[in-house]
């Protein structure tokens, strides 16, 4: 029963990391072509920058929201446990 939840979590973790990598190349191709029409179409204004910038910051806050298991993993789980205790002991206490 445990080795089937634990897979599933490392599942979800794996399938997240699938569509972190997915969205980085997706990030790099679609902007290196953005780059090269800028450049070809209009040099003396620079608008890719905002984009880069822009998406740059949705692609960053998709990573911390993929790898911030990492770090934040043992916290999570003192908190889940004292969570599933706190329920435990409601269920308990008789209710008056």
């Amino acid at each position: 029963m445990d080795q089937d939840i634990a897979y599933r979590r490392a599942a979800r973790r794996v399938e997240a990391q699938l569509a972190f990598y997915r969205h980085a190349m997706i990030y790099v191709v679609v902007n290196s072509l953005l780059v090269a029409i800028n450049f070809l179409k209009n040099p003396g204004h620079l608008w890719f920058p905002w984009v880069v910038l822009g998406w740059g910051t949705g692609l960053f806050a998709h990573g911390l929201n993929v790898y911030s298991y990492r770090w934040f993993s043992t916290r999570r789980e003192r908190m889940i446990r004292q969570e599933l205790e706190r329920e435990s002991q409601t269920r308990q206490t008789p209710a008056s």
